[in-house]
């Protein structure tokens, strides 16, 4: 999964200011002051990462459902969440979404890892004509747990729709932005329907 570039992350203003020396203090001092502030360009966040995360969660529904074998697709998700969990920045206006997302992934790998199917590999995952791999081998889930493992992850999904929505409850700005990512990771339940 591709980083975001942290121009868009952290979309700001900044401004530099330099006081010339005076040549009388330029022998006390021979480097000019220069002072910088960084302005926040607008509110919470970036439209542009928003975006990112959106996207990122739709490449993890289209990367999982290309796995030909639905044993792997529950760890699939865990593993693309974390990916994309680690991507965002810890002390940015993304730290809830990127806390949510860590904790959602290390449900749903724990959930494959307790109900895996020993007779099929673990393996790394490629995307079709791409060089496109997931970051670990993925564990299958037997047979005889995939309904159960299914229904436990769409609630693991539900749940962290409804921790990201009420974590922006608090902030009118965020509301919108994170409406939009809990969107998007509701969409992967798709992946988690009856075979």
């Amino acid at each position: 999964m591709a980083k975001f570039p942290m121009n868009a992350v952290m979309s700001a203003i900044v401004v530099s200011l330099a006081w010339p020396v005076t040549p009388g203090a330029a022998q006390a001092a021979p480097v000019g002051l220069v002072y910088t502030v960084v302005l926040p360009a607008s509110g919470f966040g970036s439209p542009a990462f928003t975006s990112f995360v959106v996207g990122s969660l739709a490449a993890a529904q289209k990367f999982c459902a290309e796995i030909k074998e639905q044993a792997y697709r529950v760890d699939c998700l865990a593993e693309r969440f974390g990916a994309l969990a680690k991507s965002i920045p810890k002390d940015s206006d993304y730290a809830e979404v990127q806390s949510v997302l860590k904790s959602a992934s290390d449900q749903l790998a724990n959930l494959a890892r307790s109900n895996r199917d020993r007779a099929l590999p673990r393996g790394r995952a490629t995307r079709p004509g791409s060089t496109e791999t997931t970051t670990r081998p993925l564990t299958p889930v037997s047979a005889e747990a995939t309904a159960s493992v299914n229904q436990q992850a769409r609630a693991i999904l539900d749940n962290t729709e409804t921790l990201l929505l009420r974590s922006a409850e608090v902030s009118q700005s965020k509301t919108a932005q994170f409406a939009q990512i809990a969107d998007a990771i509701g969409s992967n339940k798709v992946l988690l329907r009856a075979a």
